[in-house]
């Protein structure tokens, strides 16, 4: 991010926002964590990359189980990132840093998409078919 937001302009922000500040935030730390890489600016570096690992825990942390696979699967590959984000601080390696990168701006590209559209896939009918479900199950 180029600029940093204040508390009270974050607050303003709708989660679906947020989660593409997110995506924008961990792009920044891991393309600076190349460069200092190259600087062999390891301690800075390191920095770098903890930050972009605490972005992927935090989104995936948001995950709502309740949308169904996608979630699983988003959980699944947010995991693998770190996994590879936490091996490439321990190797030094940018190619690692450069797949990860890949993968965040393919998924920011998805979630802007989406944001832009802003259509939810199930029909009214499918809505009111589940709240007349959930009003009349009973949960134990």
């Amino acid at each position: 991010m180029t600029a940093l937001l204040t508390n009270e302009a974050l607050y303003q922000k709708s989660p679906e926002e947020i989660t593409a500040l997110l995506y924008e935030a961990a792009l920044t730390n891991l393309e600076n964590a190349i460069e200092h890489n190259e600087r062999q600016e390891f301690i800075e570096a390191n920095d770098k990359l903890k930050k972009a690992n605490d972005i992927i825990y935090r989104l995936g942390a948001g995950l709502n189980y309740e949308a169904g696979i996608i979630a699983d699967q988003l959980d699944q590959l947010y995991n693998y990132l770190a996994d590879q984000i936490i091996e490439a601080n321990y190797k030094k390696d940018n190619s690692k840093i450069r797949e990860v990168i890949k993968v965040i701006e393919s998924l920011m590209t998805a979630w802007n998409e989406a944001m832009k559209q802003k259509k939810d896939p199930q029909s009214s009918a499918v809505k009111q078919k589940a709240k007349a479900y959930e009003s009349t199950s009973i949960y134990e």
